[in-house]
């Protein structure tokens, strides 16, 4: 968290004052300040609604490694097919069920 955002959602006498006060003061948005905020509370338990930054990140670093994986998964079947075809012989697609 930057040091802007982790003053203005955890300095007590700076969240009892307005988001458009804190805006003109600060400069960021209301928005971003109300976005900030919002983490901070889903963050300490206060919120429900939504992920905290914690379970944002691992989404973030499970969906990139579910990315590598297909990636990888179709380089492997590329290149068996490729093999395959090398060599003459096409594994066969039968199902021992």
């Amino acid at each position: 968290m930057t040091g802007l955002r982790l003053f203005l959602t955890e300095t007590p006498d700076v969240r009892a004052r307005s988001l458009k006060e804190l805006a003109r003061e600060f400069e960021p948005s209301v928005e971003s300040i109300r976005q900030w905020v919002r983490q901070a509370q889903l963050d300490i338990g206060e919120r429900s609604d939504g992920l905290t930054s914690s379970e944002r990140e691992e989404l973030t670093r499970l969906r990139r490694e579910n990315r590598v994986l297909r990636e990888e998964r179709e380089i492997l079947s590329k290149a068996a097919a490729w093999f395959a075809t090398e060599t003459g012989s096409v594994p066969s697609r039968r199902s021992n069920s």
